[in-house]
């Protein structure tokens, strides 16, 4: 706890480095340059970290420290992914500075500064145990864009784990997240037929008109089910002002819990979707990627952290998010799962994004006690 205490500077100095480095989706060369960086730390303390490629991607990192128990089963997760929102060169644009306590730079919450704390963590156990259970730390390279690649490698490297802890940021209100929505997006299209709009508009079927049908359907399935939520945010489409549009497209996001029978929307929105709202048009699916819920976080688990919290002088609680994580992925598993337990943060994905860097020493030290808590 202490040693903890005496690592705020060498915290601020491996975030900024990290946040300075460029780790958008799919860049992977700056995903592989903030995993160097970590696993430099890592293997500093003494821990062996296995580097795991992902192909178009980067590169995932495992880390693992024993229990000191050899009877305890199962192990202890921490949890976080390397990758952004921010394309390269953002962080030459904007790099890590601080003001009045707050770090801001791109990924500076979401979700780079639970990363070094996860960092910091694994090597207090390492130098000071205290851990019954053996604790494993992962961090993926693609949950920006849904986890893709990395959900089959989460699903294998968490097998017999009795808890996750997903450093996510803490919530602007302090609080932790105890539940999760999940999403999918949709890309569809409205295939037309041209024409010109003033010769002969009758010979045409406008694709944007059938289009704006079906957008005004989907929306309305929001009140299908509580807990679900469609939007229609992105469209493009048409080919000129005088010309009735022959093709346009969308994409639709859709937000559920983990108790909304989600197969049955699907259903209802390929049915709007491919439904002939204007004579002549047609829609279809041309692409669909998802993210699961995460459970209600078990009582037991968010009052273990809780008492932790309140050990080291913070009072935190439970919330729900309308936003996905890869935590949907380990519950889904029935592993009990807790989310946002990193620094608290702020307006991620905008240049308005902040860490609130006293919180970073005791959201540490309370991961720290919950860990032993739970071992």
């Amino acid at each position: 706890m202490q040693w903890l205490a005496e690592q705020a500077s060498a915290m601020q100095e491996l975030l900024q480095q990290v946040v300075d480095t460029d780790s958008g989706s799919g860049d992977v060369e700056g995903v592989q340059r903030v995993a160097a960086l970590l696993r430099a730390r890592l293997e500093a303390a003494g821990i062996a970290v296995q580097t795991l490629p992902e192909p178009g991607w980067g590169e995932c990192l495992l880390a693992r420290v024993p229990g000191h128990n050899p009877a305890a089963t199962g192990h202890l997760q921490l949890m976080g992914h390397m990758d952004t929102v921010f394309p390269r060169g953002t962080a030459a644009q904007r790099p890590f500075r601080v003001e009045a306590g707050r770090a801001y730079g791109p990924g500076v919450a979401d979700m780079k500064s639970g990363l070094v704390m996860n960092v910091f963590v694994l090597e207090a156990l390492a130098r000071f145990g205290g851990n019954a259970s053996p604790v494993q730390l992962f961090f993926s390279c693609d949950e920006e864009v849904g986890s893709p690649a990395c959900r089959g490698r989460i699903r294998e490297i968490s097998q017999g784990a009795r808890a996750v802890l997903n450093a996510e940021p803490g919530r602007i209100s302090g609080n932790v997240v105890n539940e999760r929505k999940g999403s999918y997006r949709i890309d569809f299209e409205v295939q037309g037929v041209a024409a010109h709009a003033g010769v002969n508009p009758q010979q045409g079927a406008s694709a944007i008109a059938a289009l704006a049908h079906k957008v005004l359907a989907l929306h309305a399935l929001t009140e299908a089910q509580p807990g679900l939520h469609l939007n229609v945010g992105f469209i493009e489409g048409g080919m000129a002002s005088n010309v009735v549009a022959p093709l346009a497209k969308a994409h639709l996001d859709i937000r559920y819990t983990a108790e909304n029978n989600l197969e049955h929307a699907l259903e209802q929105v390929r049915a709007v979707i491919e439904a002939e709202h204007l004579p002549r048009t047609q829609g279809r699916i041309t692409a669909m990627t998802g993210t699961l819920p995460m459970a209600r976080t078990p009582d037991a688990l968010l009052q273990a952290y809780r008492r932790s919290a309140a050990q080291v002088g913070f009072e935190v609680d439970g919330e729900f998010t309308g936003g996905a994580a890869d935590s949907g992925i380990t519950s889904s598993m029935g592993i009990p799962s807790l989310c946002a337990v990193g620094p608290v943060g702020g307006y991620p994905h905008s240049e308005r994004e902040f860490c609130d860097l006293t919180t970073f020493v005791p959201r540490a030290q309370a991961l720290l006690l919950t860990l032993q808590a739970l071992g």
